[in-house]
């Protein structure tokens, strides 16, 4: 996409937002041999350089790439559902130069071969950074704990059994007690599956008169609950998944006030959408935890306003057509979520429930802060950061058709729907890994 004899490019005109530095105003970026190396205000002018590219980015955000920090990626043994190649390009798509790759694979990624050979395939056929999670147990089964010294060492940025929650609360203490001394987080899907199983959406009035078992909160309010205690007993590292419940909001922020070492993520999903969704028996809106109410998600917006949920993660988790057309009781749980993440949180700002500066912030340095800088400074346009940018149009309006994706998985409650605000460009690590076709792109 670039001039192949110029490794510069000059992100030319949009407004900046990098809430790692308090920047937002109009300017250019100047990004040469991966790294950002000049960033200035509309009236300055970059340092010379020869030939390089021009990306001209007039009515555009400028913002550092986004940062996810719980996909699924399914590879290896699930490749039929995506790929590390088709999900790292799905990724692109949405402005997620980051993305940190769930365990819940075949074999699962429970050993320094299985984290060695995602790496090894992200480096060669990724196109944006990815980073591996470790589990928590051998093979996810909560039995006892994986070799979780040596996942880290092996470069892992968490351990979770995503899809397999701990029930176990002594191998659930002990994971957060090598938490303690690894300074990873334990990230934990919190469900009392025995207080879910069967259900397949939120229970209440809707799931009734749809004849469909529910999910209460409690199921989820329960294991934040407990997660929450043994955090506090150890001193260990909590990182609660896709927060969907009031009660988990208010769980997580007494924890935060009493000084428990907890951070939490929520998702697009459970941002903007409600159980209402499900009326139809569309399966592409059977997810876990399930959509909830719009008294959830109010709850779920306060926190991320008062830093009581410090991040949005997408939770992507696609599924083949054929899954889905099971019926909605032997559909999979799970929604594609990549390209569709920005044009859905954008519908949170216009009521002012959140603004773009804190959207972007819990896109970028938040989850940023929770990788730490292993990788690098990740989630920010600091001079001599890796060029990590994003490009979008906040006024956009684009109808989502599942065929255009990249990924395979076309699992969206959102297909047909318009949404506002679109990825035009992403720039991982200084390549330009995705641009939408009417960008322009210079070489002077």
């Amino acid at each position: 996409m670039m001039n192949r004899k110029s490794n510069s490019l000059l992100i030319y005109g949009g407004r900046i937002i990098d809430p790692s530095q308090g920047i937002d105003e109009i300017g250019s970026l100047l990004i040469a041999d991966g790294k950002i190396s000049w960033l200035g205000k509309e009236e300055m002018t970059p340092p010379p350089q020869p030939g390089y590219n021009v990306l001209r980015a007039q009515g555009l955000i400028i913002c550092p790439g986004f940062v996810d920090l719980h996909c699924h990626l399914r590879q290896p043994g699930f490749e039929e559902k995506e790929t590390i190649a088709t999900g790292s390009q799905a990724a692109a798509r949405g402005g997620f130069t980051t993305i940190c790759c769930m365990p819940n694979t075949n074999p699962p990624l429970d050993s320094r071969t299985t984290i060695d050979y995602v790496k090894s395939v992200a480096a060669t056929e990724g196109v944006v950074r990815v980073l591996p999670i470790g589990c928590i147990s051998r093979g996810r089964k909560g039995k006892e704990l994986a070799e979780m010294g040596e996942l880290a060492s092996a470069g892992v940025i968490g351990f979770s059994d995503d899809g397999a929650p701990a029930a176990n609360s002594r191998l659930m203490r002990q994971a957060l007690d090598y938490s303690l001394a690894l300074g990873l987080p334990i990230i934990d899907h919190c469900e009392d599956i025995a207080l879910s199983e069967g259900g397949v959406m939120n229970e209440g009035v809707i799931s009734t008169r749809l004849g469909l078992r529910g999910i209460p909160n409690a199921a989820e309010e329960i294991i934040v609950a407990r997660d929450i205690a043994l955090a506090q007993l150890t001193g260990g590292w909590l990182h609660i998944a896709h927060t969907s419940t009031e009660g988990s909001v208010d769980l997580i922020r007494q924890a935060k006030d009493k000084g428990i070492k907890v951070t939490a993520e929520a998702m697009p999903h459970h941002l903007t959408l409600t159980e209402e969704k499900v009326i139809g028996y569309d399966a592409n809106a059977k997810v876990n935890p399930p959509l909830r109410t719009k008294r959830d998600i109010q709850a779920l917006i306060q926190g991320l306003n008062n830093n009581t949920i410090d991040i949005i993660a997408t939770d992507h988790a696609p599924h083949t057509e054929a899954e889905k057309q099971r019926g909605f009781a032997l559909a999979p749980f799970g929604i594609s979520g990549f390209e569709t993440a920005l044009g859905s949180l954008m519908s949170v700002l216009p009521d002012g429930q959140l603004t773009l500066v804190s959207l972007i912030a819990k896109l970028t340095c938040e989850p940023a802060k929770i990788i730490g800088n292993k990788y690098g400074k990740l989630g920010t346009l600091a001079v001599g950061a890796s060029a990590d940018v994003t490009l979008f149009d906040p006024a956009l309006e684009w109808v989502v058709d599942t065929r255009a994706f990249a990924s395979k998985g076309k699992n969206t409650p959102l297909a047909g729907s318009m949404l506002k605000g679109k990825v035009m460009a992403t720039i991982s690590q200084g390549k330009l890994v995705y641009k939408d076709d009417s960008v322009r792109l210079e070489t002077i």
